[in-house]
């Protein structure tokens, strides 16, 4: 058992990420609705960063990565620009433009995406059957996702805004690449110190976007909002704290596109979750997804 633990820790990682992922989500979506999602970005990193530097202090003895060098830091950072502050930017944005649908279905983008950023700047392989898996993941992923999001009346069209495609499509090339450059700077430190530098770059992007903007005046009425606070604090540690964290341990021991194709089972968790919780009606199209998913999955434990 502790030989399969130690052979698959990435892609088992990477699932739990996709757990984490699925907390976050639900607790940032609520928090959201009340104080706006611009104030929940920056508020969950300021919030991950004083989880993770208590975690720093208490393992190695530093409250910030110090002894991180120059090459971690500047990859770490611009990791933390592109896949904190651009990707999410450009993905909220999309979800104005085209809905959420299709920008979620364009999401699932990601990780052939992180496949091929991986390829042409790590030089990484997949097998067949890798390959194969994702397809399949992929395939459940879009099923679930497109079939979760008609509960919200949303009808299906033919043609799309080329702003808002782009726009979902920038968000997803900045997940990958923010995985794919995390990989690079990361090298054997550890997660959640590389964590903590992408957060501290996410909120030195954000800060300036604020102060640019003038919307320092949504914080402060943000952090006004007791119950907000709270699930934006429930969010920060499954997110930024250890989801961001695990992920980075994924792509420690396993290719960047293997661990985004498993992250992105997010879509598929979250189904049961909903349905227990918020009593949504699962629909046939759903279960379909999901199954198909998690037979991706197990492509890569099996093969």
């Amino acid at each position: 058992m502790n030989t399969y633990l130690s052979t698959h820790i990435g892609e088992l990682a990477a699932l739990a990420t996709a757990f984490c992922w699925t907390f976050t989500s639900m607790a940032f979506e609520s928090a959201g609705k009340k104080v706006g999602s611009l104030s929940v970005n920056l508020i969950r990193l300021i919030m991950a960063l004083v989880l993770l530097s208590l975690y720093t202090w208490v393992t190695q003895g530093s409250l910030l990565p110090l002894q991180a060098g120059a090459h971690a830091w500047f990859w770490l950072s611009l990791s933390g620009l592109i896949g904190f502050v651009i990707g999410d930017l450009l993905l909220f944005q999309a979800f104005v433009v085209i809905g959420a649908r299709i920008s979620m279905l364009l999401m699932s983008l990601s990780p052939p995406l992180t496949a091929l950023f991986g390829w042409l700047i790590l030089s990484e392989k997949l097998s067949l059957s890798a390959g194969l898996g994702m397809l399949v993941t992929l395939w459940g992923i879009a099923l679930a996702v497109v079939g979760r999001a008609q509960k919200k009346g949303l009808q299906m069209q033919f043609h799309y805004p080329l702003k808002g495609i782009l726009l979902a499509l920038g968000g997803a090339a900045g997940q990958g690449m923010g995985l794919v450059l995390s990989k690079l700077g990361m090298g054997d430190s550890d997660p959640f110190m590389a964590t903590q530098i992408r957060v501290i770059a996410g909120i030195a992007g954000f800060s300036v976007l604020f102060t640019l903007s003038g919307r320092w005046p949504l914080i402060v009425k943000a952090l006004q909002n007791r119950s907000a606070l709270g699930r934006i604090a429930t969010g920060a540690f499954f997110g930024p704290f250890l989801g961001v964290s695990l992920s980075l341990l994924a792509i420690q021991h396993t290719s960047t596109g293997i661990a985004a194709t498993l992250n992105s089972l997010t879509p598929v968790l979250i189904i049961p979750f909903a349905w227990f919780w918020f009593k949504e009606k699962i629909t046939t199209r759903e279960i379909l997804g999901a199954l198909l998913a998690v037979a991706g999955v197990s492509v890569f434990f099996i093969f």
